[in-house]
């Protein structure tokens, strides 16, 4: 359980943060210079608050009126950077090993085989970091972190340097951390899909203050302003169940009260629950099923709302058979041709190629 309530001030910027979490990821949200990372480095013990109170599992870690301030070797807490910051004349193992040196306490130890088998770096424990890639370099750094057998991991924009195939491979990582291990995390980022993703809870931070708290599904709905400002950051979260997959064209079937979503490459096993994170550019309309088209996810649902403004594009809201909600952005053109309106029945087409299983 983590409870923080504090006010950090320095020159021209000031933070003010109060939020709790019960465990799972806890996703802190917002632009850049919003105060993420301040947040961060005071969980940590970098950063002394200048009043309020911090607690971990019931333990102060700080508190300004009694003057608790809990050094960050005590705190029991992993800290992941955006950079790896692994030591270059360390081995991967060696580097691995040197988080075990601030478990000192009597609390339980997190298994090293079970570790570096969540995070898949068995063949890498003989190389030095200049011998890894940067995904590599994350696997070990989240690996030593975990190896500190930390109460709490805070990951401060762990993808942020690294392209898209190794973000791709880093994210289901951080899953089965939060899974198996039974870490919880608080992530920080600005990468709406990464929140959407991985998080149960989201604090959305701006300008040092925070203005939401809740699910993804709530918080990441489309925020009010102009609608082409928000064409390539609304998102829409879709719970699905897995089918199969079809191994001759390496795509997955997802189960959706709306209808089947086809996802490229192996999601999960047949059975498991699903998040499915869509982009509101990758959505198209249909009032009626098309012919011959390559789209292969096809969703029934009703308009809910159209929002428009002078600017070329407009945001269509759709409630899909099911209850969820999916945001579409279509040009205005497109809804006065198609005479779309509030209450119609329409299809919600996605592009399967859009979708990364991983």
């Amino acid at each position: 359980m983590i409870e923080a309530d504090i006010i950090v001030r320095r020159a021209g910027f000031t933070l003010t943060s109060a939020f709790s979490s019960d465990g799972g990821i806890t996703a802190l949200f917002g632009r850049s210079g919003s105060g993420k990372t301040t947040v961060l480095n005071a969980m940590a013990g970098l950063v002394r608050p200048d009043s309020g109170h911090i607690r971990l599992d019931g333990e102060t870690l700080f508190e300004a009126s009694s003057r608790i301030f809990l050094p960050p070797h005590r705190r029991r807490v992993g800290l992941v950077f955006q950079d790896a910051q692994l030591f270059p004349h360390l081995t991967a193992r060696q580097n691995l090993l040197y988080g075990r040196f601030f478990n000192r306490t009597a609390g339980p130890r997190l298994d090293f085989d079970a570790v570096i088998g969540v995070l898949g770096i068995e063949k890498l424990l003989g190389r030095r970091p200049n011998a890894l890639s940067g995904g590599e370099k994350q696997r070990v750094a989240i690996g030593r972190a975990l190896l500190a057998s930390p109460r709490l991991l805070l990951m401060d924009e762990p993808l942020a340097a690294l392209d898209t195939p190794r973000k791709l491979e880093i994210l289901p990582l951080i899953e089965r951390v939060r899974d198996e291990m039974k870490v919880p995390i608080l992530y920080v980022s600005h990468a709406v899909e990464e929140v959407a993703r991985l998080a149960a809870r989201v604090v959305v931070l701006e300008a040092g203050k925070v203005t939401r708290i809740g699910p993804p599904q709530e918080v990441l709905a489309p925020a009010v302003g102009p609608v082409s400002g928000q064409r390539f950051e609304t998102v829409s979260l879709l719970q699905a169940k897995v089918r199969h997959y079809d191994e001759h064209y390496g795509l997955s079937t997802l189960d959706h009260p709306a209808g089947i979503i086809s996802v490229p490459g192996r999601a999960s096993p047949p059975g498991a629950d699903v998040r499915v994170v869509v982009r509101g550019s990758d959505v198209s309309i249909a009032m009626k099923r098309p012919g011959s088209v390559s789209i292969r996810t096809m969703l029934a649902a009703t308009v809910k709302t159209i929002e428009a403004d002078d600017g070329p594009v407009a945001r269509v809201d759709l409630t899909l058979t099911g209850g969820d909600t999916l945001s579409a952005f279509i040009t205005r053109n497109a809804v006065d041709e198609l005479g779309l309106g509030q209450g119609d029945d329409v299809l919600a087409m996605i592009k399967a190629a859009s979708i990364d299983a991983r």
